[in-house]
């Protein structure tokens, strides 16, 4: 079982579920201890908060998908929630929008924070395209799911009825902004933050008040 942490409220039918994945190394407690929940509870948002403790062998393995869907995301699902958003840093980010791919019906939208989004010679192919719109992937092997991913996302990121919402937040100094990049210029200017700092959790928190103040559940009218 993935280990999880939880800070939820209220009537789940009235809620939104915020099911955080944290980066490599890091914890379901990283989320607590580093303020993620704090900041959705400082806003008073509609917003419960469950902390995933995704770890680096689920994404070895590749049955991150798999683990978290029956571990955090059926039995929320089974308890009443209907709106279920995912948030993941780095390879969280990964295992989120991995997530998302194989569950769109379920999950309205991510929140990414310097997300990893593939081995660079995969995330190469996009930018040496010039990005998501002139990329044309090839068939991409059984096991490759990062270039699968890679396709899914030129699908969504280019026929905006089918785009579901993804927001996302990284700093200008992150050692991996030459690869997150592609990601932000595909994205609508309004559901990317980009700000001062590195691959760090002093820049994802404050990265994280930004993109909670950008108001992604629209539940600000509600509060």
């Amino acid at each position: 079982m993935i280990e999880t942490i939880a800070d939820v409220e209220g009537d789940p039918r009235e809620r939104v579920l915020l099911v955080l994945l944290p980066p490599a190394y890091g914890t379901a407690r990283d989320f607590v201890e580093q303020g993620f929940v704090a900041a959705v509870r400082s806003r008073g948002l509609p917003v419960d908060v469950i902390a995933a403790g995704v770890i680096a062998d689920h994404y070895l393995d590749q049955t991150v998908v798999a683990r978290l869907y029956a571990d955090v995301i059926a039995p929320a699902l089974a308890q009443g929630y209907r709106r279920l958003w995912l948030g993941g840093i780095s390879i969280g980010g990964f295992g989120s929008l991995l997530t998302l791919q194989s569950h769109t019906a379920d999950i309205e939208g991510v929140l990414l924070l310097a997300p990893y989004l593939g081995s660079r010679p995969a995330v190469n192919e996009v930018i040496r395209a010039g990005g998501f719109a002139q990329w044309q992937p090839q068939s991409a092997a059984p096991d490759d799911y990062e270039r699968q991913l890679l396709a899914w996302l030129r699908g969504v990121l280019t026929v905006p009825s089918e785009r579901p919402p993804i927001y996302m937040a990284y700093g200008a100094q992150d050692r991996f902004a030459s690869s997150i990049e592609v990601l932000a210029a595909a994205l609508p200017a309004d559901r990317v933050v980009l700000q001062p700092g590195e691959h760090d959790w002093a820049t994802w928190i404050t990265l994280w008040g930004a993109l909670l103040d950008r108001d992604p559940f629209g539940t600000l009218s509600l509060c």
